[in-house]
């Protein structure tokens, strides 16, 4: 492998957009402080916690608006105007808690070299990282090894989880090649030619996608081990695919499935569901009072829009298998199922006017406050689905019913990272995104689930 191959993984960009974007926000500002007479923020040992909670809310609200999606931030458009949404509201919030922060200044032109300064700090910084990191320069590549069954999906799914990410070949593994790779860029090598496509291509990695390990012939096997003691990466797909999306990809898994689910140790952690459980509580009895605050405005909307009864609910499966009513608005016509059971899907015409409104503002989801309360579901988990799915699902999609190892959820790391289910692809989509989330479990991975739920409501992306 060339030595002189630079490339940055996902959590490595994630980490460089964050620290040089709280970077070049301070160098900005001290620029500023010192330099003209802006004395509002100024940078000093007496001051540090004013830095603290300026790159606290940076964080935070970079999150929320989604300036460190890798897809997002290596789009020009998206970024500046994600960017703006991020440092208004910062800023907004910075000036709205002075016990934290400097008191306003007399001079209200100071607010205005407060904002520009931040905003053109990070725009400044992501055309830096847009020209030249997200440059081809910098592109992983990567060098398939595996079985032509495979390739097609294997390759889509990484060019959807990483814009960086290039499988620039592919070399078939099994003895008997009965037919050519054809997939649009994607060239098919011989096994003989891998030491020069390493070299030529100056190749990041190889990967092994085959979903038998018998099938890979004695000479790659050699080679293979010949590159691995070189200090080539050589990686399983599937744990490559999971690095990547945050997908557990269940269809590839075989018999030695145990390899895949170490679930996390916070499924059985007393401590961690003890604070899941009360943060539970504390949350739904929010939601409950909050939901009757806006029951006066659902109602009018409802008697609108609606027609009919506010309120429904349906038989969906719980943790281990077990049956619970969930509460929701109502947002379909009436006897909407009156034909027979089917898939919600996009522009249902089952959908109410008022019901459009309120499953992308998610306000149909806040009687489920109620299910929290009582135990049957969690804030954070798998989505419940109804036993009819959940029995045909089963049926078509390996370990479905795994899902069911812990309560259901509100939301959830499926929820947040795809669209709604509407087919057997889409559950198998979602399966993989939950199958994750039980594994990686963890206080973390719950608080960025919290803040990726907040975008979808800001953005309007419920279903």
């Amino acid at each position: 492998m060339s030595k002189n191959s630079i490339h940055f993984n996902i959590s490595e960009r994630k980490v460089l957009l964050r620290l040089f974007d709280i970077f070049s926000v301070i160098l900005v500002l001290y620029f500023v402080g010192n330099t003209f007479a802006f004395d509002y923020f100024t940078i000093t040992k007496e001051n540090w916690s004013w830095i603290f909670v300026l790159i606290l809310y940076v964080s935070i609200f970079g999150t929320i608006f989604e300036i460190y999606d890798l897809q997002k931030s290596s789009n020009i458009e998206k970024t500046y105007v994600n960017i703006v949404l991020t440092v208004s509201i910062t800023v907004l919030f910075y000036f709205l808690t002075p016990f934290l922060t400097p008191v306003l200044p007399e001079n209200r032109l100071q607010i205005l070299g407060f904002y520009f300064s931040i905003l053109s700090a990070l725009f400044l910084w992501r055309f830096i990282y847009i020209t030249f990191i997200v440059s081809p320069r910098f592109y992983k590549k990567g060098l398939i090894v595996g079985e032509t069954s495979n390739i097609e999906a294997i390759v889509q799914a990484f060019n959807d989880a990483d814009p960086n990410y290039k499988i620039v070949g592919f070399i078939n593994c099994e003895a008997r090649k009965d037919k050519k790779v054809k997939f649009k860029g994607i060239v098919e090598y011989s096994p003989k030619q891998i030491y020069q496509i390493i070299k030529d291509e100056d190749i990041s990695e190889i990967v092994i996608a085959s979903y038998d390990s018998e099938s890979i012939t004695t000479e790659i096997y050699t080679d293979l081990i010949t590159l691995l003691e070189g200090g080539v990466p050589i990686k399983e797909y599937t744990q490559v695919y999971e690095d990547m999306t945050h997908r557990v990809p269940v269809q590839f898994v075989g018999k030695d499935f145990y390899k895949y689910f170490p679930f996390s140790r916070s499924n059985q952690n007393k401590m961690y569901l003890f604070f899941n459980r009360l943060f539970d509580i504390l949350i739904s009895i929010i939601g409950i009072l909050g939901g009757v605050v806006s029951l006066p405005f659902v109602l009018i909307g409802n008697f609108i829009g609606n027609r009919g009864p506010l309120f429904y609910t349906q038989e969906r499966i719980g943790k281990n298998g077990n049956l619970f009513k969930i509460i929701k608005y109502r947002t379909m016509v009436k006897n909407a199922e009156k034909d027979g059971i089917a898939w919600a899907k996009k522009n249902d015409v089952r959908i109410t006017p008022f019901g459009k409104f309120l499953r992308h503002a998610r306000v149909d989801e806040i009687p489920q406050f109620i299910n929290i309360l009582r135990g049957d579901m969690s804030l954070i988990g798998p989505r419940p689905e109804r036993p009819h799915f959940v029995r045909e699902l089963s049926q078509l999609i390996p370990f479905y019913e795994t899902r069911h190892i812990v309560k259901p959820g509100l939301t959830g790391w499926a929820q947040v990272k795809t669209k709604y289910a509407s087919s057997v692809d889409d559950s198998l989509i979602k399966l993989q995104y939950d199958l994750y989330y039980i594994k990686h479990r963890s206080f973390f991975l719950d608080i960025n689930i919290l803040i990726k739920t907040l975008s979808t409501v800001i953005f309007f992306r419920g279903q």
